[in-house]
């Protein structure tokens, strides 16, 4: 599903002075830091561009959250506002590689935070000790270009996926267990949104999780928020990504929108 990311419409009209604007705003620096990822095709200066205008919501700062977080910020991504309202425990440590011993009985965001900026200097990083509830979401979001599920709960998800359907703006929902993972992208009144595919949530448990997953989901979403950004490749648009680590294999599944959803659906709210 192709889709548009702010100024596209712009660049059609205006190909070549948006071209120039472009690399006028890169500076030397980030062009020979980012080398390696500007010589991908479509990504090129205007990409970096885009991606150092970007404002993301990374709600959660732990298993997925923190690889997330880490490859975000080093391709460049300006603006990363991190929410989370958790404490680094001795038991993050085997899957939360922003964090060491160091860091225990600290807050997540605190700590996200000095690593983030250590890693990046030249993005800024917004760190929001906060629980996300419907009375927190909306000013968490407020601003921001794309939503990205990091949190471990489906009530937090699901308060997420109704902000990102008011605001207009994507989702990228990762879910894991094991070394089992679950990945799609959500696109307001144009796609199923999490509702339409989970319509009840799991039980809550204290799940089992290899860091290894974490860092795998946490890598995928943070390669298909670029692409969004960015405006290159497909996106997990209705498809469901499922990696099954005991195998080793990737599947997917089809997913629509029902049309009698409480969260997207016409009627939703009336």
């Amino acid at each position: 599903m192709r889709h548009e990311f702010p100024g596209r419409a712009w660049e059609r009209r205006n190909p070549e002075p948006l071209n120039c604007y472009y690399i006028d705003m890169i500076t030397r620096k980030e062009r020979e830091k980012y080398d390696r990822q500007i010589r991908i095709d479509g990504l090129g200066t205007e990409g970096q561009e885009k991606l150092k205008q970007a404002r993301v919501l990374i709600a959660g700062v732990g298993g997925r959250g923190s690889p997330l977080a880490v490859y975000l910020a080093i391709a460049g991504v300006g603006n990363l506002r991190i929410v989370d309202n958790d404490e680094v425990s001795l038991s993050n440590l085997n899957r939360q590689p922003l964090y060491g011993a160091e860091d225990i009985g600290r807050k997540k965001t605190e700590a996200a935070e000095l690593r983030l900026q250590k890693l990046n200097p030249d993005i800024k990083v917004e760190a929001v000790f906060e629980t996300i509830t419907e009375e927190t979401v909306s000013q968490l979001a407020d601003g921001c270009d794309l939503i990205l599920d990091a949190v471990d709960n489906f009530p937090a998800r699901y308060v997420l996926n109704n902000a990102a359907i008011k605001k207009g703006v994507p989702f990228l929902y990762g879910g894991i267990y094991g070394l089992e993972g679950t990945m799609t992208t959500i696109i307001p009144r144009k796609t199923a949104c999490l509702r339409c595919i989970f319509p009840d949530p799991p039980p809550s448990e204290i799940f089992p999780v290899l860091g290894s997953t974490a860092g795998i989901l946490g890598c995928i979403q943070a390669m298909e928020a670029i692409k969004y950004i960015v405006g290159i490749g497909d996106l997990m648009t209705n498809r469901l990504l499922i990696f099954d680590g005991f195998s080793m294999k990737f599947r997917e599944v089809r997913v629509e929108s029902d049309p009698q959803c409480p969260d997207c659906s016409p009627s939703a709210g009336s």
